[in-house]
């Protein structure tokens, strides 16, 4: 079962790095793959092949469901049911709709996920919106709505947006068009569980209120995080204690315990049912109905279908009298997931909940212990935090150095006091509203009372480790190392595992030479930023949009990057204008790196405590500084010119020898019209950031002309409702030989300038995988 399991795993591991999937004959080589399984000596090989095919196969489920080309920006009228929980985005709703049919649409389609935001209409007082036009799970709609194709932002470091859609099966997107088409079909039907949570996570917030601890209740209750914002995720992240508002596999194991215990114990009371059914069997089901319920609450979450797996088949055991070993029950879990779901692999959620487990099983089943309790306790959270180390900095580039100090009291207080408390009050709301407030109110306290501690440790500087993300080989060293440092005593060569880790901690991203310049154009919607590194010093440019209260392109984007380039500090800070679209992401910028000076044409923008220490000085042409070799000189604007935000964009060159970038921000055509006015042809730059997107209120002719770019790059979000680039500037740019590259086609684009222009890094056509749209 274990080497199937592994065999299994890898071949859908395989199928994940495709770039493409495969013409293949699915049947045949499933029947190939399953009558190979007979054969002892070609079992692995079969079981890999047969995972492969499975994950493939599963792939192409989703992607054949592809929103048609000609749909996309087209308003549409949709039917279909909600699923799932609605997510409440403060000014609009966000949810899933399985849709039943397109008005008009002569084809077989839609697919079965779309995923829409509804935008609360000002005519809707809220509450009359939450009463009256918010959609229900279960519920069938009429929706006229305008849709595209999943995409995202694809940078280094960053998320894959479209690897995150695909992994739920969504396969289009877009937004709830006003209009009286709008209307709800039918009341709910089906989704019992996703209404039931629905109604939970709303009696929950009624009845707590704002408390800050609100959201973290409702998340142990019903597996809802909506309600928990950034700076708690932040703590969480920091502390290594995210896994604690999730249902996870402690807390439904904790419930099948309790459940398997009460049900053992109530069947006993009664003398002569023991006659008639044994009471650990009794317990037995009793224990796998409440994990399996609050499994369910959780929407079955991957580390909760974990536990459940594993205490079924614990449970099974009682009744038939067998055992497994702990690794068998683990493999039991694998198999089951994998099967469920193969794209569940590509979820860092699985990865951390089958890691801990087998890390734990490896580390300390079987092992003979003369310490107490508390030492035995205390040592899996640093066995765990260990063990899990490599595998936090290749998914995500940092580690909770404090994780386990942090670990080692939150989880019992949270497993035994929080959660208690939650599920009790929980399971009163609708039978004694005093007692479950009271409970509700209890587990609040109780969370306040934690909560001071862990922001105490959140607060240490070195509470968590960042680390440029390893490269699978380096990971794999690292694993290694673990293994052998966690290997039982006597083992030969044990410390030898420190070797191994050796590579981790030394890896460094490569940086550039003296007098070689390396500009990155990050893709971060419709906005711009952009990072200059020289031998020793890094400048960005503009920290991209604020998409909403939760995110924005400094914390999705900009800051992911530098943390995988191994940037700690910024030496230069400049912040163009005051458009959201430019500075929307400054201040998650300011909060994780270390900023030295910032040039600025609005110094109203900079946060206060920024500009109090001295920072922040206005943009103004003829600044001028070198680093390494490579020159920067800030051209725009004078002191005297005239205009608009936009017209007063900071616009800076940066060159290294005869090659140059030249950076304008949004600047328009008078702005431009000076430039070349007083620059003339000293404007020419090899590589340009098309001016404001690439709007036709800019890229005039004249500054076409006297720049002349080998290579052009519009900073435009996918289907952006300006249209940009606009296609006359594309025109001119293309009848000067340019070539033309966009943030939304391409991802990041990185030169490379030295005594040349090398030719552009596409990110996203360097790292695609067959779900990412190309």
């Amino acid at each position: 079962m274990r080497s199937g399991a592994l065999s299994f795993l890898a071949g859908i591991l395989f199928a994940q790095q495709l770039t493409g999937l495969p013409e293949i004959w699915y049947t045949a080589l499933a029947v190939a793959g399953l009558a190979a399984i007979a054969v002892p000596r070609l079992r692995i090989a079969a079981f890999l092949a047969l995972g492969f095919l499975w994950a493939v196969w599963r792939a192409d489920l989703v992607l054949s469901d592809q929103l048609p080309g000609a749909l996309e920006g087209e308003t549409v009228i949709l039917e279909g049911r909600i699923v799932g929980l609605p997510l409440d985005l403060g000014d609009a709703e966000r949810f899933d709709v399985e849709v039943a049919g397109l008005t008009g649409l002569r084809r077989a389609w839609p697919p079965p996920g779309v995923r829409l935001t509804w935008y609360r209409n000002a005519r809707y007082r809220y509450a009359q919106y939450r009463n009256e036009r918010r959609p229900v799970p279960g519920e069938d709609w009429r929706l006229l709505a305008r849709l595209k194709r999943p995409h995202g932002m694809m940078n280094p470091g960053g998320l894959d947006y479209e690897g995150f859609l695909f992994r739920q099966g969504v396969r289009a997107t877009g937004y709830v068009v006003s209009g009286t088409a709008n209307t709800r079909l039918r009341p709910a039907q089906g989704q019992v569980i996703e209404r039931l949570r629905m109604a939970i996570s709303d009696a929950l917030r009624h009845r707590l209120g704002d408390r800050p601890e609100t959201g973290i209740v409702t998340a142990l209750a019903v597996g809802d995080q909506q309600a928990i914002d950034p700076v708690q995720w932040n703590v969480f992240n920091r502390t290594g204690t995210s896994h604690l508002v999730a249902i996870s596999g402690l807390h439904v194991g904790f419930l099948g315990l309790i459940g398997y215990l009460l049900g053992r114990w109530l069947w006993s009371l009664p003398a002569r049912t023991v006659l008639y059914l044994a009471a650990p069997r009794r317990g037995a089901v009793t224990g796998l109905l409440m994990a399996w319920g609050y499994a369910a609450l959780a929407g079955f979450a991957v580390p909760a279908v974990r536990s459940l797996v594993m205490i079924a088949v614990v449970m099974i055991g009682l009744w038939s009298h067998r055992s497994w070993l702990l690794i068998d029950l683990l493999a039991a879990a694998l198999w089951v997931v994998l099967l469920l779901d193969p794209l569940a692999v590509l979820a860092p959620g699985m990865w951390l909940s089958f890691g801990a487990v087998a890390i734990l099983v490896y580390a300390m089943a079987g092992r003979v212990s003369v310490r107490g309790l508390w030492w035995r306790f205390g040592r899996v959270h640093w066995v765990v935090g260990l063990g899990l180390m490599p595998l936090l900095f290749f998914l995500f580039g940092q580690n909770p150095v404090l994780g386990p100090l942090a670990n080692a009291l939150a989880v019992p207080w949270v497993t035994f006091v929080v959660v208690p408390l939650v599920l009790l009050g929980t399971a009163l709301l609708w039978v004694s509203e005093p007692l479950a407030t009271l409970l509700l109110h209890g587990a609040v306290e109780a969370l306040a009372w934690i909560w001071i501690y862990l922001e105490a440790v959140s607060d240490l500087d070195f509470a968590t480790w960042h680390l440029p993300r390893p490269t699978p080989g380096v990971a794999a060293s690292a694993a290694i190392g673990t293994l052998l440092l966690l290997a039982p005593r006597g083992v030969p060569g044990r410390f030898t595992g420190l070797i191994w880790l050796l590579p981790l901690f030394l890896q460094r991203p490569a940086h550039p030479p003296p007098g070689e310049l390396w500009f990155t154009v990050l893709d971060v919607g419709q906005g711009l930023s952009a990072v200059a590194e020289t031998h020793r010093h890094v400048l960005v440019y503009d920290t991209g949009p604020k998409f909403s209260e939760r995110l924005d392109a400094g914390r999705a984007a900009l800051v992911p990057f530098l943390r995988e380039r191994g940037i700690a500090h910024i030496d230069a800070l400049v912040v163009s204008h005051g458009d959201n679209d430019h500075l929307g992401g400054l201040r998650s910028l300011l909060a994780e790196v270390s900023v030295g000076r910032i040039l600025t044409s609005v110094p109203q923008e900079i946060p206060l405590e920024t500009r109090n220490m001295g920072r922040t000085v206005p943009c103004e042409a003829g600044q001028h500084w070198r680093w390494e070799g490579v020159a920067f000189t800030v051209l725009h604007p004078t002191a005297d010119d005239p205009g608009s935000d936009n017209e007063r964009s900071c616009v800076l060159r940066v060159s290294t020898g005869a090659r140059a970038v030249l950076i304008p921000g949004d600047i328009e055509h008078g702005a431009e019209a000076r430039l070349v006015r007083r620059l003339g042809p000293t404007l020419h730059a090899e590589v340009l950031v098309a001016p404001h997107h690439g709007s036709k209120t800019s890229s005039t002719p004249g500054f076409v002309a006297a720049v002349s770019p080998r290579y052009v790059v519009f900073p435009a979000g996918y289907r952006n409702r300006w249209d940009f680039p606009a296609p006359e500037v594309r025109e001119r740019y293309a009848n000067r030989g340019a070539e033309m590259l966009s943030t939304a086609e391409a991802g990041a684009v990185r030169f490379r300038i030295g005594d040349g222009v090398g030719s552009p890094v596409r990110y996203r056509d360097e790292t695609a995988r067959y779900w990412n749209a190309r």
